[in-house]
């Protein structure tokens, strides 16, 4: 999950590059990206960053992309996987408004590491039927905006769980209050 399956731009490529540089890390690729479902410059880049300092890496994160700390969200997920084990970690949506990309990225506690790389691998490689109806959806989605956002959701939500046999993934947005 360190290479990805998908032809990023140049542009993206250096960002992600400097990225990596930057904070001394490994960056995992996961989600459509690695899927035959992602639409460049309209699907997100879903990005795995383990840490054993979770702090250190969001105000490294903060810097490197001009962030506030507000815009990270603390989350904790249920593992499918690993006997409902629960895992914590940071989320921060990201748009790059220059290059025209949009990143997600999740900061983890490197105690968390082989359990998270074990559930995104589990939807890495889905049936054909499934990732003909992703590609159906997002182009409706994308390209012709005729379904609403909350319906493009739920129906990827569906097709990555209950069409393909697996769990449904449960995060929790913890408030940070």
């Amino acid at each position: 999950m360190e290479t990805i399956r998908n032809q990023l731009t140049y542009d993206e490529k250096k960002f992600f590059y400097r990225l990596s540089n930057y904070l001394d890390t490994q960056l995992y690729y996961f989600g459509s990206v690695q899927r035959g479902d992602y639409f460049p410059s309209s699907s997100d880049i879903d990005v795995d960053i383990f840490t054993d300092n979770e702090n250190n890496t969001i105000i490294k994160l903060m810097n490197f992309l001009n962030v506030e700390k507000s815009e990270f969200k603390r989350f904790v997920w249920k593992l499918n996987n690993n006997n409902d084990k629960l895992a914590y970690g940071y989320k921060l949506m990201y748009r790059n408004a220059e290059e025209n990309f949009c990143v997600e990225f999740s900061i983890y506690n490197e105690k968390y590491k082989n359990h998270i790389l074990y559930e995104h691998n589990a939807k890495k490689d889905i049936p054909i039927h499934a990732t003909i109806l992703l590609i159906i959806i997002k182009f409706l989605y994308y390209k012709l905006n005729i379904i609403p956002s909350d319906w493009y959701t739920g129906s990827k939500k569906f097709i990555l769980s209950t069409l393909i046999f697996k769990k449904d993934d449960h995060f929790v947005v913890i408030d940070p209050k």
